[in-house]
């Protein structure tokens, strides 16, 4: 590993010096950073000046960069002293765009001062990629089979279901849970002990959502043009923007305008919309009537307070954080508040540690001993659903060969695959050839075999295009995929409902594979799939023994278990190249994409990708692709802010990040190339789906790698980095690995002390439960 002092010449990736742990400041002059950016970017609430409001979840990792965040106008302005407004200018974070939580300045998800971003809503199932023809697109697919999708999940969460008959055999905590269970079921309030000594540990939270997959090719019908028109009548009459009229009408539906006259509250389900904004529009429609104790006030908070969770990567929250919550923003009776959200149904309850014993006394059993505390958790029906629906089907193909299959011997992860329906692979990115090599071995033996990845890769469809129907082997008379083996790489980034709608594609009789790096950042969406599966270990689990080669390699592998070290580069493969301030990074990056890198290893600059932790501040994605587009692609960005050969990332959706080439734009909308493929993005939704591409962040680049990679980590970055960043970014260079260094010991600080972020999911447990009831009864 080598150290680049600049000078007044262009950054040289040959030149060697000291290693990355403490840079030595160098007092070389650089080029100013051009902050200026060709993109336009979403605007932020109107009243978002405002002091902060309070976090409403805990915080956690930083996945919300995978997605792009649409357009959102200006939010409803807060009228009154109700809670501050958050400052959501997106420019802080380290993931998505605008409207993102963990922005450089608001790096580690802010605190209790600071109510996080709305992350991961941009464009959220719209996306209008695809052919040139004008076919139904894959992303209104998307959105069009989520209610289909959630309605079968609901018919099969509702055939298994069946009453307690046993519950007078429980006592003390699991007799009160399940009589609230009853009674929310019954449409009664559960009693308030329930509540009273729930677990006090709070947990923390993550970002960015991910729309569930599709099930149905039909597009979802908008709100008509009426309905549009009477809510804006109501926005208009409450003070709040009339641009909020057409997404307010597509969250709440045909009778919008009605629900919000009567609940203004319900604003809240419209993405990037705050509770003080929300607050506002009450009084002005409600007058000295809404006030904080208004109970639709406090039911409307609780499901925005989820919504955040989830955005955050959680499915669920434990009773006491989101009751600390509530208290934060002026509810004065939280635990009456959620309560009462329970018993209406708006949001459901579970706990982890009784479960065993209600199941233990419906079938007449007498309950275990005591396992200690019971985390008593709340979460939206949705997510709920789609946890319990993917652990049944795991746990359906986990049970589904009693013998293994002879395949001929070969490699473990060939073994377990011969005789389990269910298995987990683990490795680093030289380990992607043994599932490949899985794959071959299968089709020699005539199977059916799909290789799916979560970006585009040689041999593979995109889990997208697999779930959309526009990749893949297509699906059987049943609805499900017409293969015996599916092998599923980089699986760390499946979110819950993409997950559950993909196992529920499996077939019985077919194999299902998870393979992918446990040390790459998570999922965009709600869920930690991956994590979840190999922690109840359900299935086989085969760990990779390849190394990563090289260099690079070796520190990535290095990092992976919290440890920055120096390697031995005598090619150069890593260097590291001091920077004192963000201008100074930016005309470095700009010096080694454009001359350093294509002259020391003959890499073109088109394939050199910079990666940094955030969108906004002067060295975030968007100064770094100002500056490279003026040096690498000059031009007037007549096409909406792109010239034809700008390097761009497509957002069809949260999740999803489409490396592309603007080609051309006429009245249908941009025309890009990625990957061969041509992707027409309509014009009204160029601003909210396509960015520059020369600089990406980290979940944007997860799943690709490319020949040369220049990490930027500007000094304002510090407190957004995390191993598990670290670790993704540093682990997507092959051959060359530039670190433009302005963070002094924090990087090694990150490496060593920051771990991933917890998610509070339930999919461990289910699934737990499930595997000990099949291995009990075995016969059946």
């Amino acid at each position: 590993m080598s150290t680049d002092r600049p000078d007044a010449s262009a950054a040289d990736p040959t030149i060697p010096t000291p290693g990355p742990a403490a840079p030595s400041p160098d007092p070389a002059a650089s080029g100013p950073a051009d902050t200026g950016s060709p993109e336009a970017e979403p605007t932020a609430p109107a009243d978002e000046a405002a002091a902060p409001e309070p976090d409403p979840v805990p915080a956690a990792d930083d996945s919300g960069e995978a997605g792009e965040p649409e357009a959102e106008p200006d939010a409803v302005p807060a009228a009154g002293n109700a809670d501050p407004t958050p400052d959501d200018s997106g420019e802080a974070g380290d993931g998505e765009p605008e409207a993102e939580p963990d922005a450089v300045p608001a790096a580690g998800d802010g605190g209790p001062g600071a109510e996080p971003p709305v992350s991961g809503r941009g464009g959220v199932g719209e996306s209008p990629a695809g052919s040139e023809t004008p076919a139904v697109s894959e992303a209104a697919a998307e959105l069009a089979a989520q209610k289909v999708e959630r309605e079968r999940i609901a018919r099969r969460k509702a055939e298994r279901q069946a009453p307690v008959e046993a519950g007078a055999k429980l006592s003390g905590k699991a007799a009160d849970l399940l009589a609230a269970v009853r009674a929310v079921e019954g449409g009664e309030k559960p009693p308030a002990l329930y509540f009273d000594d729930a677990p006090a540990a709070p947990r923390k939270a993550v970002a960015a959502t991910a729309p569930p997959p599709p099930r149905s090719p039909e597009p979802a019908a908008g709100p008509t043009p009426d309905a549009v028109a009477a809510v804006e009548a109501v926005l208009t009459r409450g003070g709040a923007p009339a641009a909020l009229a057409g997404a307010a009408a597509t969250a709440l539906g045909e009778d919008a305008a009605g629900l919000l006259a009567e609940d203004p509250w319900r604003l809240l389900a419209v993405a990037g919309v705050r509770p003080a904004q929300a607050d506002g529009f009450a009084r002005a429609l409600l007058g000295p009537d809404a006030g904080p104790a208004d109970e639709r006030r406090a039911a409307a908070l609780v499901g925005w307070l989820l919504e955040q969770a989830a955005l955050k990567g959680h499915t669920a929250l434990e009773v006491p954080t989101l009751e600390s919550a509530l208290a934060q923003y002026g509810v004065p009776a939280p635990a009456e508040a959620l309560e009462r959200a329970i018993g209406d149904g708006a949001v459901l309850v579970f706990n982890e540690g009784e479960e065993a014993e209600a199941e233990e006394a419906e079938e007449g059993e007498e309950p275990g001993e005591d396992t200690g505390p019971v985390r008593v958790l709340v979460g939206l029906e949705g997510y709920a659903l789609a946890e319990e629906s993917l652990a049944d089907g795991l746990a359906r193909l986990a049970g589904g060969f009693d013998t293994p299959a002879d395949w001929g011997g070969g490699s473990e992860l060939i073994r377990a695959a011969a005789g389990h329906g269910l298995v987990t692979h683990t490795g680093g990115e030289a380990a992607r050839a043994e599932p490949r090599a899985l794959a071959a071995a299968a089709r020699e033996l005539g199977l059916r075999v799909c290789l799916a990845a979560h970006a585009p890769a040689p041999d593979a469809v995109t889990t997208a295009g697999l779930l959309a129907g526009t990749e893949g082997p297509g699906r059987d008379a049943d609805g499900r995929f017409a293969l015996d083996l599916l092998i599923v790489l980089d699986a760390p980034q499946l979110d819950v409902e993409t997950a559950a709608a993909l196992v529920e594609s499996v077939p019985d009789g077919a194999r299902l594979v998870l393979s992918g790096d446990p040390g790459v950042l998570g999922s965009a969406g709600p869920g930690r799939v991956f994590a979840d599966v190999l922690a109840a270990r359900a299935c086989p689990q085969v760990v990779s023994r390849v190394p990563d080669p090289g260099p690079v390699g070796e520190l990535v592998s290095g990092i992976g278990i919290g440890e920055l070290n120096q390697v031995d580069a005598p090619g150069k493969e890593v260097v590291i190249v001091p920077v004192r301030d963000a201008g100074e990074a930016v005309h470095r990056t700009v010096q080694l994409v454009a001359e350093s890198v294509p002259r020391a290893f003959a890499i073109p600059a088109d394939s050199v990708q910079v990666i940094t932790p955030g969108h906004g501040g002067s060295a975030g994605t968007r100064a770094l692709n100002t500056a490279l587009k003026e040096r690498l692609n000059p031009g007037p960005g007549r096409f909406g802010g792109f010239d034809p050969g700008d390097r761009v990332v497509h957002v069809p959706s949260p999740g999803r990040a489409v490396p592309a080439t603007v080609v051309s734009a006429d009245e249908r909308g941009l025309h890009l190339d990625g990957a061969g493929a041509r992707i027409v993005v309509p014009k009204e939704r160029v601003e909210s789906q396509v960015r520059h591409g020369w600089a990406v962040t980290a979940h944007q680049a997860v799943g690709a790698r490319w020949p040369a990679v220049v990490v930027v980590l500007p000094g304002d970055a510090a407190q957004a980095l995390s191993r598990d960043w670290v670790y993704t970014a540093f682990g997507r260079a092959e051959r060359h690995l530039s670190v433009v260094h302005g963070v002094d010991q924090a990087l090694a600080h990150a490496v060593a002390q920051v771990p991933p972020k917890p998610r509070t999911t339930r999919l461990t447990g289910l699934l737990s439960a499930l595997a000990e009831a099949a291995r009990e009864k075995p016969g059946e």
